[in-house]
């Protein structure tokens, strides 16, 4: 018979024309290869406040449940052949189904090419139109693309497994509802990292629930930033490598609610950023591999002076000892790397934008040899030429960062002024 939840499919005059429709189903493979449908689940929410209005479920009986069932399919999500033998056919069930799909938006994972196709192809057996979406919102390409490959294969059970939401069922009602966490989780974390406001990396009680500081000596009186004058305002918050003190860095890791830690390298209660000048590019623009939305990832690899690479290896050691980053499985990736006896940096340079068009997230200005500084808009074969054999006056930021498989501090490019190069003189 049909499962429903305590808050079962809504009635036509209840129905909310504007809420989306999460949905999973659970299948088997006949020996002839064909997937036949032996469950539906789908929770449909608020498209305000993705806030459950709705839920339904129901077992689906095949024509043949001897061959549908499996012992594999049983052990895979517990669906045995006692379930689904007194279960009601997908015709019985077909005009429920209908009402809760049909003219809303559908939401799933890797639901435009195998969920989807299976309740059409369920109308289609009965001689039925399907239901059809408003929309579609897939959230595995839309994850892949966003939230990047950071939790592995991006199937369901390693987004849970990512976010410490236990183990996937493999039912579709509890699946649907473990779609809809894994967005919101998702959501959250691409919003801090894109725009983290200031109250959020600063230990409030209103908003955190516990703070863990690791700090190196005691804190000192607070140094003066260093203060740029020529180009765009912004940068005054950026300190050269002899005005850090060690003994002021610390990391902070802020615990937001239930959306896991979020790591912050600290100087003085402020997020570290350096400026150093005059550093020259070994490597120029480095653009063989693209990022989650297809745009080459870009990147500089320069020589460092003694006194920043004394403060950044600080930074890395107590990274690695102290943030939570370095508990995981994840092998730590040395920020720093020497070629012969020269210590290097790679800096990120951030793009951003759509189809041919690139545009960087990382301000670049070139310094002429009147001292003028001019901003520069080259695409990257050009931006290439630019920088190799150059020296560059570089403004980053410092990010811990925690893959599957590798963790450690990535440098973010804020401002880039590359130097005059002498054989541009005419």
């Amino acid at each position: 018979m049909a499962q429903a939840s305590s808050s079962s499919a809504p009635a036509a005059a209840e129905r909310d024309e504007h809420g989306i429709a999460f949905f999973d189903v659970e299948t088997s493979v006949l020996p002839a290869g064909r997937c036949v449908l032996l469950e539906f689940g789908a929770v449909v929410v608020c498209p305000r406040t993705l806030v459950e209005v709705s839920s339904f479920s129901t077992f689906v009986r095949p024509a043949d449940p001897d061959a549908a069932v499996l012992a594999t399919t049983a052990r895979c999500n517990g669906i045995t052949r006692d379930a689904i033998a007194t279960a009601p056919p997908f015709r019985d069930v077909a005009d429920i189904i209908y009402g809760i799909l049909h003219g809303l938006v559908w939401a799933g994972h890797n639901i435009m090419k195998f969920d989807s196709m299976i309740i059409w192809e369920a109308f289609a057996e009965i001689g039925r139109a399907p239901p059809q979406p408003k929309g579609m919102i897939d959230t595995l390409p839309l994850l892949t693309q966003q939230f990047g490959r950071r939790a592995g294969d991006m199937k369901m059970a390693s987004l849970a497994n990512y976010f410490g939401l236990g183990r996937q069922k493999h039912r579709s009602l509890d699946d649907v509802r473990m779609n809809i966490d894994v967005l919101k989780y998702c959501a959250t974390v691409l919003f801090l990292e894109a725009s983290p406001p200031l109250e959020v990396l600063k230990p409030d009680e209103a908003y955190f629930p516990g703070e863990l500081v690791v700090s190196h000596g005691e804190e000192m009186m607070l140094e003066t930033a260093l203060q740029i004058d020529a180009g765009p305002s912004g940068y005054s918050e950026f300190f050269e490598p002899d005005n850090v003190s060690t003994e002021c860095i610390k990391i902070t890791v802020a615990l937001l609610h239930q959306f896991g830690p979020r790591t912050v390298i600290q100087h003085k209660g402020a997020p570290l950023q350096l400026y150093c000048a005059g550093l020259s590019v070994r490597f120029g623009v480095g653009s063989r591999y693209p990022d989650r939305a297809g745009r080459p990832k870009l990147n500089i690899v320069v020589d460092i002076p003694e006194n920043l690479t004394k403060v950044l290896s600080f930074c890395d050691d107590l990274a690695k000892r102290s943030s939570p980053e370095a508990c995981n499985n994840s092998e730590w990736t040395p920020l720093i790397k020497r070629y012969g006896s020269h210590p290097t940096i790679r800096l990120k340079i951030p793009t951003n934008g759509n189809g041919d068009t690139t545009a960087y997230a990382t301000d670049m200005y070139q310094k002429g040899r009147d001292g003028v500084i001019s901003k520069i808009e080259v695409d990257v074969p050009e931006l290439d030429s630019l920088f190799q054999g150059n020296k560059v006056d570089a403004f980053f930021s410092l990010e811990i960062f925690d893959y599957p498989q590798k963790a450690g501090i990535r440098l973010v490019a804020k401002r880039l002024d590359l130097h005059f190069k002498q054989w541009h003189q005419i």
